[in-house]
């Protein structure tokens, strides 16, 4: 503000500015104030929800070790539903996929590990889904389908041993031991999961000719 000479002369200037800039900065506060507890009650909620799905996630898991299978799937069902936008989503797909391979519904686990590839939010479930459905197609003999899938992750840092241990798999049911061993022998140096059932494995292909 400019100087000004009299007291009167300073009230009537700042009654004027604020006539002028009272009601943006009224206006600035209020968002400021809507932003910040609005964030933190977005923080809050997000515990909160995170804390829920958490717990619901542990009863499954507990529920899942006993035989009660149409409770499992419930909960199952429930943390989907509930928890639709979080990771746990997944999770509790991952454990409806053994849920239904230990009831004997392998096709069950299939879709259930197919909803974890297509709709987790974190890339790493993702893997973990093919790894598992992979295994569990070439469990079931289709061969080109859990190929494709070992294929699109051979180069993955995290599970790519494993990967190339699936590939192994297939190449040696299908009698191509060269390629069997190339895979094992990739599997060991990426180390892969179980490194000594992949030696035994590959201690049993044939000699190479």
């Amino acid at each position: 503000m400019a100087d000004y000479e009299t007291d009167d002369e300073k009230v009537e200037a700042i009654k004027k500015w604020w006539k002028e800039n009272g009601v943006s900065v009224v206006a600035g506060l209020a968002i400021g104030l809507t932003a910040v507890f609005g964030w933190r009650f977005w923080v809050d909620y997000r515990e909160s929800v995170g804390q829920q799905a958490s717990t619901a996630f542990e009863q499954l898991m507990m529920t899942a070790e006993g035989e009660d299978t149409a409770m499992a799937l419930a909960q199952a069902q429930a943390i989907r539903d509930g928890f639709g936008s979080t990771a746990y989503a997944s999770l509790a797909d991952l454990m409806e996929a053994r849920i239904k391979l230990k009831a004997g519904d392998p096709a069950g686990a299939v879709a259930a590990l197919e909803r974890v590839m297509t709709k987790a939010p974190d890339p790493a479930l993702s893997r973990i889904a093919g790894l598992r459905l992979a295994r569990v197609l070439l469990d079931q003999g289709d061969l080109d389908r859990a190929g494709a899938i070992a294929a699109s992750y051979a180069n993955d840092d995290s599970f790519g041993g494993d990967f190339a241990a699936i590939q192994g798999d297939i190449a040696a049911r299908q009698g191509r031991h060269a390629e069997a061993r190339q895979a094992y022998e990739r599997a060991m140096g990426a180390g892969a999961s179980l490194p000594q059932l992949i030696q035994l494995k590959l201690d049993n292909l044939p000699a190479a000719g």
